[in-house]
């Protein structure tokens, strides 16, 4: 890192970089053997995707690329097609049907600043969009990459991963689950594309099986400190912290891990992570100083 350059902005200009990247990606010029962008449509996946946000897990498959030596712009696309396939899975988690938020990221929701049908259909269009990105001629990698980064991502968004998870999520409201069955639903809905971020730098860099699995735990570590670190500022932050509406979990009924063990278990428990995270990435030396500060970062993360 440019030693004039803090972590958060090195974060704020990695997120810019990805943002002007889906800009190039969601232009109205039809991509080859796209038939034409339907206006409405097109509106609504840029409302639901160039809104802000941090960029979290374009950023983790941009640094854990940089660990191994992998191409910077092949870490940009798959970090890309990854944002696409988050913000889909935020759109959709937006809808009455499911959580029902009118606010995201400080901004009316797609379906609030749309309509219903179209962000069932924008978020339909990103989901498919994701795959589109990595597999496309613009994105410098062997096909042997490729197919492994596609099969990683539907194993991590599907219903085994994130869906999954939201599937369990919409039951809980309904039976809370034990302390297991939130570990498990927390993994799938929201650690399983974190893992994916990590484990793909090292994927499309082609490093060893050993470093995969390495990269996949450390994942799976800064994903469950997301999470606690979510629940923690959804009981202690407001709305316009967070820029959606705060709270929503308890009155919900939701059971989490902060709800069942507290705020102090929590704290102790994020820093117990972050030591683990630290740990792991010990073997590659100055080379993982970012995902480092990234794991610290995402435990003290205020909003």
């Amino acid at each position: 890192m440019n030693t004039s350059e803090t972590f958060e902005q090195r974060l704020r200009n990695r997120a810019a970089g990805i943002g002007q990247l889906l800009k190039r990606i969601l232009s109205d010029t039809p991509a080859a053997d796209e038939i034409a962008r339907p206006r409405n449509l097109l509106e609504a996946m840029r409302h639901g995707v160039l809104n802000g946000g941090k960029r979290l897990r374009p950023f983790l498959v941009i640094e854990s690329a940089a660990v191994f030596g992998g191409s910077a712009l092949a870490a940009a696309r798959v970090g890309a097609a990854l944002e696409c396939l988050h913000c889909y899975s935020l759109v959709h988690d937006d809808l009455p049907a499911m959580d029902d938020d009118d606010l995201r990221r400080g901004q009316p929701t797609v379906h609030v600043a749309f309509d219903e049908a179209t962000a069932i259909l924008a978020g339909d269009s990103l989901l498919t969009l994701a795959f589109d990105i990595i597999a496309a001629p613009e994105t410098p990698l062997a096909d042997r990459e490729k197919t492994q980064l596609v099969l990683a991502l539907s194993r991590a968004a599907g219903i085994g991963g994130m869906a999954g998870g939201q599937a369990l999520d919409l039951a809980a409201e309904k039976e809370p689950p034990g302390e297991d069955g939130i570990v498990t639903l927390q993994a799938m809905k929201t650690g399983a594309l974190i893992r994916f971020a990590c484990e793909a730098g090292a994927i499309l860099s082609a490093a060893s099986g050993e470093d995969r699995q390495r990269m996949r735990r450390f994942g799976e570590i800064i994903g469950r400190a997301f999470q606690i670190a979510d629940d923690l500022l959804d009981l202690t932050a407001d709305a316009a912290t967070l820029g959606k509406a705060a709270g929503k979990d308890a009155a919900r009924g939701k059971g989490t891990l902060v709800a069942l063990h507290g705020q102090s278990w929590a704290e102790a428990e994020l820093a117990r992570l972050t030591g683990e995270a630290t740990a792991l990435l010990s073997p590659y030396g100055d080379r993982a100083a970012i995902l480092i500060e990234t794991a610290h970062f995402v435990a003290r993360r205020k909003s």
